[in-house]
């Protein structure tokens, strides 16, 4: 099989798990290929087959995925709501901001491991502060982050307390206070 035939079966989210596996090993030293593979297995998961994060090929196939070279594939995985936490916690340390970003975001993230992003560069503090996991005393803490989008999405994370939500309806950014006063509606 040729690498652009390899790319046609796995735009095929029906395509058995066991196939993929199949396409991954042939072509896991080709960036494109392992970017499809993470694809097809985020397009599974995420929308058409919730029963598949039980299955022990899923599980292995992202801790390979988590591997590779393609920083696609890395994001793929440090998103998926199906990666296990060890392999989230080898993605922590990615050399790349987006990936850490993710496993930040990622809901599977031990909370533990989620102090680890506190000090992080912003975009991986904004995937913090929206995580529903993130410990209130570091949402607290982001609440006043010099960032505006870290503080939208603290404002807007269903799992910040109602003091935080209070204290952020003065905001000195009209679409965090905006955010904090519909959450305090809601809560």
């Amino acid at each position: 099989m040729r690498a652009d035939e390899a790319m046609i079966l796995l735009d095929d989210i029906a395509l058995p798990i066991e196939e993929v596996r199949s396409i991954f090993e042939q072509f896991k030293e080709d960036n494109q290929v392992c970017g499809m593979v993470a694809m097809n297995l985020s397009r599974r998961t995420s929308v058409y087959d919730n029963q598949l994060g039980k299955s022990d090929e899923l599980i292995s196939l992202l801790r390979d995925l988590g591997s590779v070279n393609d920083m696609g594939s890395r994001w793929a995985v440090a998103k998926n709501h199906h990666t296990p936490p060890d392999v989230l916690e080898k993605l922590a340390k990615d050399p790349i901001n987006l990936v850490r970003a993710l496993v930040a975001t990622n809901p599977n993230t031990p909370i533990p491991l989620l102090s680890s992003f506190f000090s992080d560069e912003k975009i991986v503090r904004d995937g913090l502060s929206g995580n529903p996991n993130t410990p209130q005393k570091f949402l607290k803490t982001l609440a006043m982050d010099s960032d505006k989008m870290v503080r939208l999405r603290v404002a807007e994370n269903p799992s910040t307390s109602k003091e935080v939500i209070r204290d952020m309806l003065g905001d000195s950014d009209k679409d965090v206070a905006i955010a904090a006063q519909k959450r305090a509606e809601e809560k």
